[in-house]
């Protein structure tokens, strides 16, 4: 799937963006509207992704989804829907720890059997 079209999917879908989740304190997203934005393509409990090829992040490793989150924020890990939404989601290093550890914490793949 091109890009031009996962754009078109996430607007048809009404994915959250920054300008409708600002906190009243200083402008920023709140946590939760980072977590929405989650949501928009990997499901509520990270276990029903949008795409067939997006993966599931429910019951993946805390210190694995904190690291990716880590590397696309930094550009090290390459990805153009993910560079964008975390730098458009402004992550900062609680919001990724915050981020990983609910997603690790969702029965998925992993830990079904847990």
């Amino acid at each position: 799937m091109k890009f031009e079209s996962i754009l078109v999917v996430c607007v048809t879908l009404g994915m959250p963006g920054p300008a409708f989740a600002a906190d009243a304190a200083g402008g920023g997203m709140t946590y939760e509207a980072k977590l929405q934005s989650c949501f928009a393509c990997h499901g509520e409990n990270g276990d029903k992704p949008l795409l067939p090829d997006y993966p599931v992040l429910s019951g993946q490793y805390q210190d694995y989804l904190a690291q990716a989150l880590r590397s696309y924020r930094s550009g090290r890990r390459q990805h153009p829907i993910m560079n964008a939404q975390v730098m458009a989601l402004g992550l900062s290093d609680d919001d990724i720890e915050q981020l990983a550890a609910y997603f690790a914490a969702k029965s998925g793949l992993i830990n079904l059997g847990d």
